[in-house]
């Protein structure tokens, strides 16, 4: 049996860095790349005052939902349209308009953009409630969009055909307060959850996830952000991610306070990394290869605020050709005797599907 199916991570994840000009631009990816049409854009502002020039907010779009629809990640409001805003997923990259939030005049941004399905959704009738769905089962990644019902025990088809290791939910119709992104992530406890628009430990689902996921479905309970108000037929998105050998990986370590930190196997050489202690109020770390080229890996945003680059060396952690090491004891990203979670993407397997063996980074 082969390694991994993929050796080429850039086909399916890719992270790009560009400079905005105020006036509607294409992106396109980075000619080393893989090329591929993105399904899911990230796109952050990287320096800026965070509180001005369309504020720094972490903008979310998806090919379900459609160009100029976007969601914050770092709050819980509704999806807004905004015709400045991404207005087309190319075949390599996508297109901005104006919106200072994503294309502010010289200033510096980074795209996180995930390949599914092209945009060509299909009807998954599997579980209680039906949903549309557009997965690529290779990359282990689908987006999910379904009308809640308010109900308990509400199973919804994902379309992986794996279970699940992450998956990321939002009511997308209603600024409701309390109903902000909810994760569920298996290296948290049972059906413990996490916002990624806050800075908290994990918390008991309270009607948000009502057993844990299966290799078809996942089940929601009659809370709000993961399955809307009874009569009231609100949308909601689920990212939904299962590990991919030699590609993804969504783990958890143990932290030990201290700069010479944990190494942490993932197979791979990472070009994304995102994490999240699980106890108390630490923040949503994330790292690439891209802002940092050479370790120690120093450049950090903060997926729950608008804040920008941070590049202390309170968050330094090193990719290495088969995981990654914290360098540093930062109780948000290191705390002793503290689980900690993270979601990985790869920049190359650690051993290719022809049995080579990536060079050390």
């Amino acid at each position: 049996m082969a390694y991994t199916t993929i050796d080429d991570p850039s086909a399916y994840f890719h992270t790009q860095l560009y400079t905005g000009s105020s006036s509607g631009q294409s992106i396109t990816n980075d000619a080393n790349a893989g090329d591929f049409k993105p399904d899911w854009v990230w796109i952050k502002r990287r320096n800026g005052d965070p509180n001005s020039v369309g504020n720094g907010h972490h903008t979310f779009y998806d090919s379900n939902r459609g160009v100029q629809k976007e969601i914050y990640a770092d709050l819980q409001n509704a999806e807004g349209t905004n015709s400045g805003g991404l207005t087309a997923f190319g075949t390599d990259g996508f297109t901005v308009g104006t919106e200072a939030r994503v294309n502010s005049n010289g200033l510096n941004f980074v795209s996180w953009q995930w390949k599914a399905n092209g945009g060509t959704t299909s009807s998954n009738t599997s579980g209680d409630i039906n949903s549309t769905v557009q997965a690529n089962t290779t990359a282990g990644f689908s987006i999910v969009t379904y009308n809640g019902n308010g109900s308990s025990n509400q199973t919804v088809g994902h379309g992986l055909g794996a279970t699940p290791d992450f998956l990321l939910w939002k009511n997308y119709d209603t600024d409701t307060s309390g109903w902000d992104w909810k994760t569920w992530h298996t290296g948290l406890t049972g059906t413990n959850y996490v916002r990624i628009n806050k800075s908290e430990g994990q918390l008991s689902s309270n009607g948000d996830i009502d057993a844990l996921p299966t290799s078809t479905l996942f089940t929601v309970g009659n809370n709000g952000s993961t399955n809307g108000q009874s009569g009231q037929n609100h949308t909601i998105i689920c990212y939904a991610f299962t590990s991919i050998q030699g590609y993804s990986k969504f783990g958890k370590y143990t932290g030990n306070g201290n700069a010479d930190g944990p190494f942490v196997y993932t197979g791979f050489k990472p070009a994304w990394l995102m994490i999240k202690e699980t106890i108390s109020g630490g923040s949503w770390g994330m790292w690439d290869n891209k802002r940092t080229t050479t370790n120690p890996m120093t450049i950090r945003l903060l997926a729950n605020t608008s804040g920008t680059d941070d590049t202390s060396n309170d968050n330094a952690v090193d990719f290495l050709s088969n995981g990654f090491k914290m360098r540093t004891s930062s109780g948000s990203f290191n705390q002793s005797s503290t689980d900690i979670i993270y979601i990985a993407f790869a920049e190359h397997p650690f051993v290719s599907s022809k049995g080579v063996p990536v060079t050390a980074r």
